[in-house]
């Protein structure tokens, strides 16, 4: 465990504009902010909540790999959909990554992101302590 904070950027074009970091490690935790499947501005995946849920968690993952961390270390997901329908593709997306590990997840339906061809959007934490027996 460590005292500092540490930031990792993650390439988003919301960093800039919002003033945010991909990642934020502090004390044994490491937080991941809202990440969509978006990679150097194209949308990966439009149309395919499944898809969007995949590279979006991947995205998630890489930043927390800033940290030495793998989905092992994940204790909590979030994911937010603008369609309920879209949550048996997008629970299966998140059960190839996590079904092993089983984090506390929280899925929640919203009206809509800033960009309309986002289905998907996820947010994770990590635990870089040392896990008890």
């Amino acid at each position: 465990m460590t005292d500092e904070v540490r930031r990792v950027r993650g390439g988003d074009f919301w960093e800039e504009s919002f003033g945010c970091a991909r990642a934020v490690a502090a004390g044994d935790r490491v937080v991941v902010g809202g990440t969509t499947a978006f990679r150097e501005n194209v949308l990966h995946g439009e149309g395919d909540p499944y898809e969007q849920a995949r590279v979006a968690f991947a995205g998630a993952l890489e930043a927390i790999a800033e940290f030495g961390l793998g989905p092992e270390s994940v204790i909590r997901t979030r994911v937010y959909l603008t369609h309920a329908r879209d949550s048996d593709e997008v629970g299966r997306a998140h059960h190839e990554l996590f079904g092993s590990v089983r984090p506390a997840t929280t899925l929640v339906v919203v009206t809509g992101f800033v960009d309309p061809r986002i289905l998907v959007e996820v947010e994770l934490e990590a635990f870089r302590g040392t896990p008890q027996p």
